[in-house]
């Protein structure tokens, strides 16, 4: 039995093979094309000694190896992507040589066709939308547009501490039950305030969602962001893929910009155009293997 397999990362339509040349791909292994039935699969030839099933099995525990992985599967799909309609396909989607591979293109020719339908003349672009910490801070411009092009303008000042009194004329005896009190009191005052520019924050994020939306053919909504990740400070109020047929890229853009000069405390963050990923149900497109395929 062969010592190695194919690696699959997705299927174009339209796509010059020569387009890959000089791409590496998984494992720094080089891209190459397999044509068949006017697609092509984007593919590499790999070890089962990392490939195989049992490999797989320990290798897709490995965060490092699954990380260094989905980036070379990404950047080979964009590539692509670049140059034709591509649909990814899953990660690690291993056949057992080119001649498998002509075979599911061949069979699964009608799915894939639909999937680069509904995809071609079209991008994914990434919006992300980040209150400042003023923006949530009680007081602060949670629901303001921006009146003055310094950053620092309009701000409201700190809130009082929380800790206790802010003046010192206050003493230990009688006046202790008062000072709790009025402590409680602000605190709770501040809270609700808190809570009520977190509200105004949701409300802020759903209209600037509804704005790009006019603009897009799809949206996806995915999770905020770990700030680690992120490495933007403020809170994420906003992420939110959208797919844009080619001639409405500048429009959008645009929009996105005209928000970014008009929400005061709010940052907007535009990325793209990226292949639509978002868009498209990896699991769906990805022929499941034959039992042949799952090499041991």
């Amino acid at each position: 039995m062969t010592d190695t397999a194919v690696y699959l990362y997705g299927v174009a339509r339209g796509l010059d093979p020569a387009a890959l040349d000089g791409t590496a791909g998984v494992a720094g292994s080089p891209v190459r094309g397999v044509v068949a039935d006017g697609l092509t699969a984007l593919v590499s030839t790999v070890r089962l000694d990392d490939y195989g099933e049992a490999a797989l099995r320990a290798n897709l525990e490995d965060l490092a190896w699954l990380e260094e992985t989905a980036r070379a599967h990404h950047d080979v799909v964009d590539r692509a992507a670049r140059a034709a309609p591509t649909a990814p396909v899953r990660i690690a989607t291993i056949y057992r040589d080119d001649a498998r591979v002509a075979e599911v293109l061949a069979a699964q020719g009608d799915r894939f066709g639909e999937v680069l339908d509904s995809i071609t003349g079209r991008s994914e672009w990434g919006v992300k939308a980040y209150a400042r910490s003023e923006a949530l801070r009680p007081g602060g411009p949670a629901d303001a547009e921006a009146s003055d092009p310094d950053p620092g303008g309009g701000l409201a000042p700190r809130a009082e501490s929380l800790t206790g009194p802010t003046t010192g004329t206050g003493t230990a005896g009688g006046e202790a039950g008062g000072t709790g009190t009025a402590y409680l009191r602000r605190r709770q005052s501040e809270q609700r305030r808190r809570a009520d520019a977190v509200r105004r924050m949701a409300e802020r994020a759903a209209d600037i969602h509804a704005e790009l939306a006019d603009h897009a053919v799809a949206a996806r909504h995915h999770p905020p962001q770990d700030p680690r990740l992120s490495g933007r400070a403020g809170t994420q109020i906003l992420n939110v893929a959208y797919l844009l047929d080619d001639e409405q890229a500048d429009g959008f853009l645009a929009v996105t910009r005209a928000l970014g000069d008009r929400l005061a405390a709010i940052e907007v963050e535009v990325t793209g155009p990226w292949p639509p990923y978002s868009f498209i149900d990896t699991g769906e497109v990805t022929p499941g293997p034959e039992p042949e395929d799952a090499a041991r």
